[in-house]
């Protein structure tokens, strides 16, 4: 591997899909969708709506965007659930959709940009383990 490819491939566990591939740091929302997950984004990946939610049972970053920490905040799922949109995908992740097309019926949503939206500020998410 060259100094100029710095993108890695990571394996994703996606329960009820199996695995899927993703580079590292790519918005989770959008590897999940590319995997063939039907996941929700009905706001389009701008942490307005909770829809493109997840469940870990591994690998749950300890980073964690403002907006995401204050959605999940009003929505009173902080500590049970995380918005995809708001993720960037890493090795070791497994998790679980918690709201698909299939599950609810709902269209998606626009399509959510490559970049996390809004410009992210990261804080640690609480419970996270902020040493080494």
């Amino acid at each position: 591997m060259t100094q100029s490819q710095t993108t890695q491939d990571v394996t994703i566990q996606v329960e009820g899909f199996g695995p899927i591939q993703a580079r590292a740091g790519e918005r989770l929302v959008l590897a999940l969708e590319r995997g063939g997950v039907d996941l929700l984004h009905r706001c389009g990946g701008k942490a307005r709506c909770t829809t493109c939610r997840v469940s870990f049972q591994e690998g749950e970053p300890g980073a964690m965007t403002a907006a995401e920490y204050d959605k999940l905040s009003e929505k009173g799922l902080l500590g049970e659930a995380r918005l995809s949109c708001q993720i960037e995908c890493a090795a070791g992740m497994s998790l679980t959709p918690l709201q698909t097309r299939t599950s609810t019926g709902l269209e998606p949503g626009t399509a959510p940009a490559e970049q996390i939206e809004p410009d992210p500020v990261w804080t640690t998410r609480p419970g996270a383990s902020t040493e080494g």
